[in-house]
């Protein structure tokens, strides 16, 4: 096939493979995942037929990876992650060292050199991001305690693989892999602590941008695009942002790209705009995600299961019952429930993107031959796929752990957990009461201006942010007669008179003036003074303009009660001042 179509083909081909046997897994009461990661063996290199480019298909996963870690941070805020540190943080790191120990002493046994088993120790410590949230979502336990707490231990994790990341070309030399450009034979102690200062900095540097000035400058940008109204240029926008974001972390801090998502999320999560955010990319993370696990199928060699099946074995279980038992144990240590410590267990008994990262290091420096690759993936592959059993497995325990307890009487941990779900429920309760008072805040303005409810749902958000609000106080002149139309008025509350052909019509809250002028292009025709405190809320006339444009339901509303308004100035006195005005 052309190379100018290796894109499309690498797509299309991955899509539909990846849906037919996501829909035979779904059929044989399996997960979808297991028929795209079966998707992925068929187009990879180990297999005849069709070869899919792997380079692609990396780049391709690497995006799903990016906009799912993005839809973490919208859902996981900044408070979520202080909360759970205490649990997340001493876990992640012990269970780290004691897991990459443990892949040591099996790199051990099987002859290979301590830098290989340093690199291969590390690749099976980290747990996949992606495969948790997948298992977490399909269980509906993401916003549980126990959910927020795995996927803050693997954040962690993924804090710490950005460290030894840096870290390991430059010891690559001393653990009897080949020098790395900047890490030869003649450099000191002070460079290596220096870069490794300057890594942490960077790293330091990032967050406290994110945090300190993501909230500020991102939901601004937002808000002027969701201002124009346009579908697609909101969607692009939050697309824009996640992929912006994770591209300069990690060109500019040294931050990995699924990192620097999440951070984005993170910071979009405290604006009124997370719900919308999170709504309008589910669809390309749900496509690209996809990828990724046909992403993972490519890059396993079915031979490894004929060469060293012992070995394969041995991965597994390092990565399924070595990893559980030690976070079970840290856990456990940390005096937390049974039911947490199984929950992470599960969460943690398999692997994804940080190993292949880390495992194509170490064969770029010498480290790892080409057999340590191909036994990584092996028990990525079967990890994954063990995975919902696994989960189900947990949920069994869990349930007969629950059974077991007398009734009536605190589990082991218990205050811990309490006291981590009563922070928890705090921080989501403070999110819940901004989202309502947002929500509050839009039924009012159309229960006040019911012409308004004619704007679709999906609209109303972006024509709240339009109304730009405005006061004025008793017999402040608020329209001139002769004056350029400016915007339309609602008045939220007090009072104001119209002073049109030599009558004097007075408007209360709920009412709307200065449509006419903008809607015939003319002048003002009338004075509006207010004789009361009063609160408006204004729509400019170039968000007027736009705003009519795109809802014409609307403008056909206003443009008729206009016209009858018109008529009445035209109408005796009497009669006028029975109607409203507007100007």
């Amino acid at each position: 096939m052309h190379h100018e179509v290796t894109l499309i083909s690498t797509i299309a081909i991955g899509f539909v493979l990846a849906f037919t046997f996501g829909y035979i897994a779904d059929r044989l009461r399996l997960p979808p995942l297991v028929g795209y990661l079966f998707a992925g063996i068929l187009i990879g290199p180990y297999t005849p037929g069709f070869v899919a480019d792997a380079g692609l298909s990396a780049q391709l996963a690497e995006v799903g990876v990016i906009l799912l870690m993005f839809g973490v941070g919208l859902h996981f805020s900044a408070s979520d992650l202080l909360a759970v540190r205490g649990i997340a943080i001493p876990g992640a790191i012990g269970q780290i060292v004691l897991a990459t120990l443990l892949g040591m002493g099996m790199c051990w046994l099987w002859g290979w050199s301590l830098g290989t088993g340093l690199v291969v120790g590390l690749s099976l410590s980290v747990a996949s991001t992606v495969v948790l949230l997948k298992a977490l979502e399909e269980r509906n336990l993401v916003n549980s305690p126990n959910g927020r707490v795995a996927v803050g231990w693997l954040i962690v994790e993924d804090l710490a693989m950005v460290l030894a990341l840096v870290l390991l070309p430059a010891f690559a030399e001393i653990l009897g892999g080949k020098p790395v450009e900047g890490h030869g034979a003649g450099s000191t102690d002070m460079p290596l602590l220096l870069e490794l200062a300057v890594t942490l900095a960077k790293v330091a540097a990032f967050a406290v941008l994110a945090m300190l000035l993501g909230p500020k400058v991102v939901p601004w940008i937002l808000a002027r695009v969701a201002r124009t109204g346009s579908r697609e240029l909101f969607t692009l926008s939050v697309l824009a942002i996640a992929l912006g974001i994770a591209y300069g972390s990690a060109h500019v801090f040294g931050v990995s790209f699924a990192l620097g998502a999440f951070f984005a999320g993170v910071v979009l999560s405290e604006s009124s705009f997370s719900h919308k955010a999170a709504a309008d990319s589910l669809p390309l993370q749900d496509a690209f995600s996809v990828l990724f696990f046909v992403s993972v199928g490519m890059l396993f060699d079915p031979a490894i299961l004929i060469r060293r099946p012992e070995a394969v074995l041995g991965v597994l279980a390092v990565i399924v019952i070595g990893k559980s038992l030690i976070a079970f144990g840290i856990i456990m240590l940390l005096r937390f429930p049974i039911g947490t410590g199984l929950m992470v267990s599960a969460s943690l008994a398999q692997i994804g993107e940080f190993s292949f990262i880390l495992i194509a290091l170490g064969i770029s420096t010498g480290l790892v031959p080409g057999e340590g690759r191909d036994l990584v993936v092996a028990g990525a592959l079967f990890s994954i796929m063990l995975n919902p059993l696994v989960f189900a497995l947990i949920s069994e325990l869990q349930r007969r752990v629950q059974l077991a307890q007398p009734a009536g009487t605190a589990f082991f941990g218990q205050p811990h957990y309490e006291a981590l779900s009563h922070e928890l429920d705090r921080i989501r309760a403070r999110s819940e009461e901004r989202t309502k008072a947002h929500d509050l805040k839009l039924h009012s303005l159309l229960e006040q201006f019911p012409v308004l409810s004619l704007v679709e749902r999906q609209d109303q958000e972006a024509l709240l942010l339009m109304f730009r609000p405005k006061s004025a106080a008793p017999g402040e002149r608020v329209i001139r007669r002769g004056d350029r139309a400016d915007g339309m008025y609602f008045i939220s509350s007090g009072a104001v008179e119209v002073a049109v052909n030599g009558r004097t019509i007075r408007l209360d809250a709920g009412s709307y003036f200065g449509e006419m002028a903008l809607l015939s292009g003319e002048r003002r025709t009338a004075d509006v003074v207010a004789v009361d405190f009063c609160q408006f809320l204004v729509l400019d006339r170039r968000d007027f303009n736009q705003f009519m444009a795109r809802h014409p339901a609307v403008r056909a509303a206003v443009a008729e009660i206009a016209e009858q308004r018109r008529e009445m100035n035209l109408a005796p006195t009497a009669e006028a001042e029975a109607g409203t005005k507007g100007s």
